[in-house]
């Protein structure tokens, strides 16, 4: 279906004023700005390593993944994708992708052709410079992940990584009294952290021991936002939120163990 996605709740445009501020001529602009919607079952591939596209995907809910594979079958994830991301915007400049994109839960997205996206940030310049902060930023997280990886402890390196989540969700309005939806699983975790699954079951057992997190199905809440941040060694400078950090919160309900992260 084509359309114009002209909710007042629009993803993308929380997702700019997360980081830049916009007029409302801008914000119009970007309700207006057409699109083929869809809906995407879990683990289907939206774009592949070495397409040649000729439009950019926009999440309007749901999680996807960016992600690049070895000559053997070995994933690596580069980043997790939430509402308001184009994990594709580079393709608007790159003619030839060298990573793949995939849906981890169903996803609605939003297809923008290149033409109308070119066509939109030269007549309105403030929405192509918020578009380059999106990507400056999008290679700060990838620096940051590079550091996470290569340097810290399995179970510091989850605890950093919920916490970035924490941030990034709240900053699209989807976090609630510190819990919000992590709709990925432990092999998906440990794709994303060098990390194997039995690994990522057993940091995840003693986080909840310690009391960092609580799980029920897919939902995470962080009981201690100091504790986790300060064992994650997170600073949120890098994600260049307009809003700031956030508060330590108050959770006093307690929810089993499950087997998904």
């Amino acid at each position: 279906m084509h359309a114009s996605f002209q909710s007042q709740d629009n993803p993308l445009i929380r997702k700019l004023e997360s980081v830049f501020t916009l007029t409302a001529e801008v914000r119009q602009a970007l309700r207006n700005l057409p699109m083929q919607l869809a809906v995407i079952k879990d683990d289907q591939d939206i774009v592949r390593e070495g397409d040649r596209p000729t439009r950019c995907c926009l999440i309007l809910s749901g999680f996807a993944a960016t992600y690049k594979i070895t000559a053997d079958g070995k994933r690596q994830i580069t980043s997790f994708g939430i509402a308001g991301d184009i994990p594709d915007l580079h393709s608007l400049h790159l003619k030839v992708l060298d990573n793949s994109v995939s849906t981890l839960s169903t996803c609605r997205v939003g297809f923008i052709i290149h033409d109308d996206l070119r066509d939109l940030c030269e007549r309105y310049p403030r929405i192509a410079a918020a578009l380059w902060r999106e990507t400056l930023i999008d290679g700060a997280i990838f620096r940051e992940w590079m550091l996470n990886i290569g340097r810290r402890e399995a179970y510091n390196r989850i605890a950093h990584l919920f916490c970035e989540m924490q941030v990034r969700l709240s900053a699209v309005g989807l976090v609630e009294d510190y819990a919000y939806d992590l709709p990925i699983t432990q092999a998906e975790l440990g794709d994303a952290l060098g990390i194997t699954t039995v690994h990522v079951n057993r940091v995840l057992q003693q986080m909840r021991a310690d009391g960092l997190i609580v799980t029920k199905r897919t939902r995470l809440a962080i009981p201690d936002w100091d504790k986790l941040k300060e064992v994650g060694e997170f600073n949120p400078s890098y994600l260049q939120l307009e809003q700031g950090d956030l508060a330590a919160p108050d959770v006093d309900q307690v929810w089993p163990s499950q087997r998904r992260a």
